[in-house]
């Protein structure tokens, strides 16, 4: 069975009680078992992995790359400066998207820019925990368009 990698970084396993007026109520169990929903119509599982050290992260990406069919990847605050993440995902061949649960280009001027983006399939920012959802479908997207080629 295929398989998506659900990757977390930094501070992203205290959700639900992180500060519930920007990153929202629901817990890392919640979007787990929301994105687990998603790619069920094709018989996928959810790999999740969570982490607040970038070596762990980068370790997954590595220990993934051969039997994951995609990626949803909220790198946190290692979007900023996470560069040898950037480099791991650089070499993930698979289909992968960045989500932010807060829109990060109406917060701090530091959270503006992403290291990691322009590598990304897609993005999707300040949609909550329902832009997880989102990262699913398009991978799903992805992956049909991959098989079929594209659609107008």
């Amino acid at each position: 069975m295929s398989a998506v990698l659900l990757l977390n970084g930094p501070n992203l396993g205290i959700l639900g009680r992180r500060e519930p007026e920007i990153y929202g109520t629901d817990t890392l169990a919640d979007i787990e078992k929301a994105v687990a929903e998603e790619v069920a119509v094709k018989g996928w599982d959810v790999v999740s992995v969570q982490s607040d050290s970038e070596g762990d992260l980068v370790r997954a990406v590595h220990d993934h790359h051969d039997s994951t069919v995609g990626a949803i990847v909220n790198p946190g605050a290692l979007m900023i400066a996470g560069w040898s993440l950037r480099d791991a995902l650089a070499s993930y061949s698979p289909p992968w998207i960045e989500v932010h649960l807060s829109n990060v280009w109406a917060r701090e001027q530091f959270r503006h820019e992403s290291v990691i983006a322009p590598l990304a399939g897609g993005v999707v920012v300040g949609l909550g925990s329902f832009g997880y959802r989102l990262a699913a479908k398009a991978l799903l997207h992805l992956s049909e368009a991959a098989t079929t080629g594209p659609r107008s």
